[in-house]
C-alpha cells in the first residue's frame, strides 16, 4: 500500500505544472568587471534562469542582464546584490501573475485564433486546415518528426506555376518559451494568403517566389511549455550520462559549433548537443535546406526578445563577405517596421550587436551559401520578455510583416 501511495505521489509530481509564485525577474546592469564576475558566480552557485543573455558566460559591462530568480533564492540573491552595490531593477514582482496575465485576450473564439497563443494541437490542426482551404496557394509537407514523434509541418506559400521559384525559408519557435514567434509564423501564412490579389506587394511576391514556412521548429519543447513548464527553452531529447534534458537547438548547427557562447554541459541552457545536428529537429531542417539550396535565397529565423535584426556572424567577430549589403537590407527592414507603431529595432552582426554565440542556424545557412540570412528578435525589450501579452500579438505581427516583406522584395530584385 505504501509503495502504491508513493508511486501515486510521484505520478502527481511528474504531472504537476511548474508554478512561479513569488518568483521575480530582475534586470541587473554591471558597471565594472567585479560586478560582471558576481553575476557569473550567481549563475554558477544559485539556481537562477538567465533570460538575457542566454548564459552567465555572455555577461559584459553595461549590458542589461535579465534573470529569473525563484522565490526560494531571493534572499540570497538580494543579499549578494546589496553587498555589490549593483544597479538592480525588478521587472516582475510575481512571475506567476505575469504568466497568467499573458493570456489577456479573453474573447471566446473557435479553436484557432491569430490574436491568441495557440497550443501545438491547435497549430497542428490549423496547418492542415489552412492548406486544404487555400490549395491554390499553399502546399504542405512533413520534413520529419521531432524527438517525441511529432510531425514538422512545412508550408509552401506561393502561386503554383509548375516550375521551381526562388524561395525564402522562415522558421519560428526554436526556443520553446518564445511564444510570440510561433504566433508570427501563423500570422504570416494567413496574411500572405488573405492579402493575395489585393495587396500588390504580397501578390507580386507570391507570384514570383515561394515562402517555405516552418511554423514551429521545437515542437516538443513548445508542447512542454503548455503542459509542464512555461519557461522551458531547449528541446526535449535525453542526454546520455545525465538526467538533464534537452539541447539548445540554436547552438546545434555546424557553424563554429560549441566554440563560443555555447556550453558542453548538458545541464546548461546553451548546451550545444553531443555533436552538430545531434538533435533530430536540427537534422531535419538542415537536410531540407541542403536539398533545396539551389532555390532558397533567404533564411529568416524568428526569435524573441530584444527588438533586433541580426545577421552573420555570431560565431566569430569577423565580418561576413556580404556585410555591407546585409547591413543595408537590415536597416531598410527595420525602418519599414518602425513606420507602423514607431517600434525601434537595432540591426547588425550577432557577435558585435549582442554577444558571440556559436552553432546558430543563421550562420550555418549563410556559410552554406544562403546569402540573405537573418535572425529576428521580436518584441519587447524586457518589460514583458518571454511573456508578451496576447494584446501585443497583432501589432507585433503587423510591424514584423513589413520587415519580412521588405527583405523578400529586396531578395526578389537581387537574385543570385
Amino acid at each position: 500500500m505504501k509503495i502504491l501511495l508513493l508511486l501515486g505521489l510521484v505520478a502527481v509530481a511528474l504531472c504537476e505544472t511548474t508554478r512561479f509564485v513569488g518568483d521575480k525577474v530582475i534586470r541587473l546592469t554591471p558597471a565594472n568587471d567585479e560586478q560582471v564576475t558576481i553575476i557569473k558566480e550567481l549563475g554558477q552557485k544559485v539556481k537562477v534562469d538567465f533570460w538575457k543573455p542566454d548564459s552567465p558566460d555572455l555577461v559584459t559591462i553595461g549590458m542589461g542582464v535579465d534573470i529569473h530568480v525563484p522565490a526560494a533564492q531571493l534572499d540570497m540573491v538580494f543579499t549578494i546584490l546589496q553587498q555589490s552595490s549593483m544597479e538592480a531593477k525588478v521587472m516582475f514582482e510575481n512571475l506567476q501573475e505575469a504568466v497568467e496575465d499573458q493570456m489577456d485576450n479573453k474573447r471566446v473564439t473557435k479553436a484557432h485564433d491569430y490574436t491568441k497563443y495557440n497550443s501545438w494541437a491547435t497549430i497542428n490542426d490549423w496547418a492542415i486546415s489552412i492548406t486544404s482551404a487555400n490549395s491554390n496557394l499553399i502546399s504542405r509537407q512533413v520534413i520529419g518528426n521531432t524527438y517525441e514523434g511529432r510531425p514538422m509541418h512545412l508550408l509552401t506559400i506561393g502561386k503554383k506555376t509548375g516550375s521551381a521559384k526562388p524561395a525564402v525559408f522562415m522558421d519560428c519557435g526554436f526556443h520553446a518559451r518564445e511564444w510570440i514567434t510561433h504566433a508570427f509564423c501563423q500570422w504570416f501564412v494567413n496574411e500572405a494568403v488573405s492579402t493575395y490579389g489585393s495587396d500588390p506587394e504580397m501578390t507580386n511576391l507570391l507570384d514570383r517566389m515561394d515562402f517555405l514556412v516552418l511554423p514551429v521548429f521545437n515542437i516538443d519543447g513548445y508542447e512542454y511549455t503548455w503542459s509542464k513548464d512555461r519557461m522551458w527553452r531547449k528541446t526535449r531529447s535525453k542526454n546520455s550520462g545525465t538526467t538533464c534534458i534537452g539541447t539548445d537547438p540554436n547552438r546545434n548547427f555546424d557553424a563554429g559549433w560549441c566554440t563560443t557562447g555555447a556550453s558542453s554541459n548538458p545541464c546548461s541552457e546553451t548546451y550545444c548537443g553531443s555533436s552538430p545536428e545531434s538533435e533530430v529537429e536540427s537534422k531535419n531542417l538542415a537536410n531540407f535546406i541542403r536539398t533545396n539550396k539551389s532555390i532558397i535565397k533567404a533564411y529568416l529565423t524568428v526569435h524573441s526578445y530584444s527588438q533586433l535584426l541580426l545577421f552573420p556572424y555570431s560565431y566569430k567577430y569577423g565580418l561576413a563577405a556580404d556585410h555591407s549589403e546585409l547591413l543595408s537590407v537590415s536597416q531598410g527592414a527595420i525602418a519599414a517596421l518602425r513606420t507602423l507603431y514607431g517600434t525601434k529595432y537595432t540591426s547588425g552582426p550577432g557577435a558585435t550587436t549582442i554577444y558571440p554565440a556559436a552553432g546558430g542556424s543563421d550562420d550555418w545557412a549563410y556559410d552554406l551559401g544562403v546569402k540573405y540570412s537573418y535572425t529576428f528578435e521580436l518584441r519587447d525589450e524586457g518589460r514583458y520578455g518571454f511573456l508578451l501579452p496576447e494584446s501585443q500579438i497583432k501589432p507585433t505581427c503587423e510591424e514584423t510583416m513589413l520587415a519580412v516583406k521588405y527583405i523578400a522584395s529586396y531578395v526578389l530584385n537581387n537574385l543570385y
